[in-house]
Protein backbone atom coordinates (compact mmCIF):
# COMPACT_ATOMS: atom_id res chain seq x y z
CA UNK A 1 0.00 0.00 0.00
CA UNK A 2 1.35 3.09 -0.61
CA UNK A 3 1.73 6.12 1.20
CA UNK A 4 -1.05 8.04 0.02
CA UNK A 5 -3.63 5.15 0.10
CA UNK A 6 -2.22 4.28 3.82
CA UNK A 7 -3.09 8.19 4.51
CA UNK A 8 -6.45 8.00 2.89
CA UNK A 9 -7.09 5.01 4.92
CA UNK A 10 -6.01 7.14 8.27
CA UNK A 11 -8.12 9.83 7.58
CA UNK A 12 -11.01 7.16 6.70
CA UNK A 13 -10.67 5.86 10.23
CA UNK A 14 -10.14 8.96 11.93
CA UNK A 15 -13.31 10.19 10.35
CA UNK A 16 -15.00 7.02 11.78
CA UNK A 17 -13.50 7.45 15.30
CA UNK A 18 -14.51 11.59 15.04
CA UNK A 19 -18.31 10.77 14.24
CA UNK A 20 -18.73 7.51 16.96
CA UNK A 21 -16.63 10.01 19.72
CA UNK A 22 -18.69 13.14 19.07
CA UNK A 23 -22.09 11.17 18.85
CA UNK A 24 -21.52 10.12 22.32
CA UNK A 25 -20.84 13.64 23.80
CA UNK A 26 -23.57 14.95 21.87
CA UNK A 27 -26.16 12.15 23.40
CA UNK A 28 -24.46 12.40 26.44
CA UNK A 29 -23.53 8.56 26.59
CA UNK A 30 -20.17 10.24 27.85
CA UNK A 31 -21.42 12.71 30.72
CA UNK A 32 -20.29 16.23 30.81
CA UNK A 33 -17.29 16.89 32.82
CA UNK A 34 -16.20 12.90 32.49
CA UNK A 35 -12.73 12.17 31.48
CA UNK A 36 -11.47 11.69 28.27
CA UNK A 37 -8.96 8.74 27.93
CA UNK A 38 -7.35 7.79 24.80
CA UNK A 39 -6.54 4.09 25.15
CA UNK A 40 -10.07 3.56 26.55
CA UNK A 41 -11.40 5.11 23.76
CA UNK A 42 -9.63 3.22 21.16
CA UNK A 43 -10.07 -0.15 23.05
CA UNK A 44 -13.93 0.38 23.32
CA UNK A 45 -14.20 1.61 19.27
CA UNK A 46 -11.68 -0.31 17.71
CA UNK A 47 -9.61 2.05 16.49
CA UNK A 48 -6.06 2.85 16.67
CA UNK A 49 -4.74 5.47 18.92
CA UNK A 50 -4.13 7.91 16.14
CA UNK A 51 -7.69 8.33 14.53
CA UNK A 52 -8.86 8.54 17.97
CA UNK A 53 -5.98 11.35 18.60
CA UNK A 54 -7.73 13.33 15.36
CA UNK A 55 -10.68 12.92 16.37
CA UNK A 56 -10.38 14.41 19.46
CA UNK A 57 -8.71 17.64 17.78
CA UNK A 58 -11.91 17.91 16.17
CA UNK A 59 -13.65 17.76 19.09
CA UNK A 60 -11.86 20.22 21.20
CA UNK A 61 -12.34 22.64 18.34
CA UNK A 62 -15.85 22.14 18.15
CA UNK A 63 -15.97 22.37 22.14
CA UNK A 64 -17.38 19.12 22.72
CA UNK A 65 -14.41 18.46 24.43
CA UNK A 66 -11.63 20.65 26.62
CA UNK A 67 -7.83 19.59 27.51
CA UNK A 68 -6.58 21.34 30.69
CA UNK A 69 -2.72 21.70 31.69
CA UNK A 70 -1.35 18.93 34.29
CA UNK A 71 -5.19 17.55 34.80
CA UNK A 72 -5.92 16.07 31.41
CA UNK A 73 -8.98 16.55 28.69
CA UNK A 74 -12.54 16.22 30.22
CA UNK A 75 -16.07 16.49 27.92
CA UNK A 76 -16.90 19.47 28.61
CA UNK A 77 -19.91 20.47 30.76
CA UNK A 78 -23.44 21.44 29.52
CA UNK A 79 -24.26 24.93 30.75
CA UNK A 80 -27.79 26.31 30.19
CA UNK A 81 -26.27 29.82 29.81
CA UNK A 82 -24.76 29.23 26.88
CA UNK A 83 -28.74 28.13 25.35
CA UNK A 84 -28.96 32.39 24.31
CA UNK A 85 -26.06 32.12 22.18
CA UNK A 86 -26.43 29.12 20.67
CA UNK A 87 -30.30 29.58 19.56
CA UNK A 88 -28.90 33.29 18.41
CA UNK A 89 -26.65 31.71 15.27
CA UNK A 90 -29.83 28.79 15.12
CA UNK A 91 -32.38 31.31 14.59
CA UNK A 92 -30.45 32.89 11.70
CA UNK A 93 -29.24 29.73 9.87
CA UNK A 94 -31.27 27.13 10.54
CA UNK A 95 -34.20 29.19 8.14
CA UNK A 96 -31.56 29.53 5.74
CA UNK A 97 -30.40 25.91 5.28
CA UNK A 98 -33.96 24.99 5.03
CA UNK A 99 -34.46 27.60 2.41
CA UNK A 100 -31.13 26.33 1.02
CA UNK A 101 -32.53 22.90 0.85
CA UNK A 102 -35.12 23.36 -0.52
CA UNK A 103 -33.37 25.01 -3.22
CA UNK A 104 -30.77 22.68 -3.53
CA UNK A 105 -31.63 19.22 -2.79
CA UNK A 106 -31.01 16.57 -5.25
CA UNK A 107 -33.10 13.65 -6.09
CA UNK A 108 -30.93 11.76 -3.95
CA UNK A 109 -31.41 14.03 -1.01
CA UNK A 110 -35.23 13.92 -1.35
CA UNK A 111 -35.19 10.45 -1.13
CA UNK A 112 -33.28 10.74 2.08
CA UNK A 113 -35.54 13.10 3.48
CA UNK A 114 -38.33 11.11 2.75
CA UNK A 115 -37.12 8.03 4.61
CA UNK A 116 -36.62 10.06 7.42
CA UNK A 117 -40.25 11.58 7.34
CA UNK A 118 -41.41 8.04 7.39
CA UNK A 119 -39.59 7.19 10.36
CA UNK A 120 -41.34 10.36 12.12
CA UNK A 121 -44.31 9.08 10.97
CA UNK A 122 -44.15 5.86 12.42
CA UNK A 123 -42.11 6.68 15.48
CA UNK A 124 -45.47 6.01 17.44
CA UNK A 125 -45.96 2.76 16.37
CA UNK A 126 -42.05 1.84 17.07
CA UNK A 127 -42.13 2.61 20.51
CA UNK A 128 -39.50 4.98 20.07
CA UNK A 129 -37.43 6.33 23.50
CA UNK A 130 -36.25 9.30 24.39
CA UNK A 131 -32.65 8.34 22.52
CA UNK A 132 -34.31 7.02 19.33
CA UNK A 133 -36.42 10.30 18.88
CA UNK A 134 -33.27 12.14 19.67
CA UNK A 135 -31.51 10.29 17.32
CA UNK A 136 -34.06 10.65 14.78
CA UNK A 137 -34.23 14.05 15.61
CA UNK A 138 -30.11 14.31 14.73
CA UNK A 139 -30.77 12.54 11.64
CA UNK A 140 -33.11 14.75 10.23
CA UNK A 141 -31.44 17.91 11.06
CA UNK A 142 -28.16 16.22 9.28
CA UNK A 143 -29.83 15.45 5.96
CA UNK A 144 -31.12 19.37 5.82
CA UNK A 145 -27.97 20.74 6.26
CA UNK A 146 -26.29 17.95 3.65
CA UNK A 147 -29.29 19.48 1.28
CA UNK A 148 -27.77 22.61 1.29
CA UNK A 149 -24.94 21.59 -0.89
CA UNK A 150 -23.02 24.53 1.20
CA UNK A 151 -20.09 22.42 3.23
CA UNK A 152 -19.45 25.63 5.29
CA UNK A 153 -23.04 25.79 6.42
CA UNK A 154 -23.28 22.50 6.63
CA UNK A 155 -20.70 22.13 8.92
CA UNK A 156 -21.32 24.96 11.66
CA UNK A 157 -24.76 24.04 11.59
CA UNK A 158 -23.77 20.50 12.35
CA UNK A 159 -21.62 21.78 15.33
CA UNK A 160 -24.55 24.26 16.91
CA UNK A 161 -27.30 21.75 16.59
CA UNK A 162 -24.72 18.97 18.30
CA UNK A 163 -24.67 21.43 20.97
CA UNK A 164 -28.53 22.20 21.35
CA UNK A 165 -28.99 18.48 21.38
CA UNK A 166 -26.62 18.44 24.19
CA UNK A 167 -28.84 20.73 26.39
CA UNK A 168 -31.79 18.73 25.29
CA UNK A 169 -30.70 15.52 26.67
CA UNK A 170 -29.83 17.64 30.35
CA UNK A 171 -33.15 18.00 30.18
CA UNK A 172 -34.88 15.54 28.33
CA UNK A 173 -37.11 14.10 31.80
CA UNK A 174 -38.36 17.30 31.71
CA UNK A 175 -39.70 17.56 28.19
CA UNK A 176 -42.90 15.73 28.20
CA UNK A 177 -43.56 17.20 24.45
CA UNK A 178 -40.82 15.83 23.12
CA UNK A 179 -42.11 13.59 20.32
CA UNK A 180 -44.48 16.44 19.27
CA UNK A 181 -41.58 19.17 18.82
CA UNK A 182 -39.50 16.06 16.63
CA UNK A 183 -42.81 15.48 14.60
CA UNK A 184 -42.89 19.59 13.23
CA UNK A 185 -40.06 18.10 11.25
CA UNK A 186 -42.84 16.11 9.25
CA UNK A 187 -44.30 19.33 7.74
CA UNK A 188 -40.70 20.98 7.20
CA UNK A 189 -39.55 17.84 5.06
CA UNK A 190 -42.51 18.13 3.04
CA UNK A 191 -41.85 22.03 2.63
CA UNK A 192 -38.23 21.11 2.04
CA UNK A 193 -39.32 18.23 -1.09
CA UNK A 194 -41.86 20.58 -2.62
CA UNK A 195 -38.83 23.56 -3.07
CA UNK A 196 -40.56 25.79 -1.24
CA UNK A 197 -38.07 27.82 0.48
CA UNK A 198 -40.04 30.59 2.00
CA UNK A 199 -42.19 28.08 3.92
CA UNK A 200 -39.17 25.94 5.27
CA UNK A 201 -37.58 29.20 6.53
CA UNK A 202 -40.27 29.51 8.47
CA UNK A 203 -41.15 26.53 9.68
CA UNK A 204 -37.46 26.24 10.63
CA UNK A 205 -37.26 29.40 12.33
CA UNK A 206 -40.47 28.56 14.51
CA UNK A 207 -38.64 25.13 15.40
CA UNK A 208 -35.96 26.77 16.55
CA UNK A 209 -37.84 29.70 18.69
CA UNK A 210 -40.03 26.30 20.08
CA UNK A 211 -37.13 24.18 21.03
CA UNK A 212 -35.39 27.60 23.16
CA UNK A 213 -38.98 28.10 24.70
CA UNK A 214 -39.67 24.36 26.28
CA UNK A 215 -35.91 23.97 27.57
CA UNK A 216 -36.10 27.86 29.52
CA UNK A 217 -39.93 26.79 30.85
CA UNK A 218 -38.39 22.99 31.60
CA UNK A 219 -35.32 24.95 33.47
Amino acid sequence: MSAAELRTEELSLAEQAYRAIRDRLVMLDIRPGAPINEDQLSQSLGFGRTPVREALKRLQYERLIATFPRRGTFATEVNITDLAHISEVRRQLEPMAAAQAARRATDGDRTRLTGLLRELESADEQGHGPDGLMRLDLAVHRAIYAATHNPYLEDTLVRYDNLATRVWCLFVDRLPGMAGHIGEHGPLIRTITAADPDKAAELARSHVEGFERAIRAAI
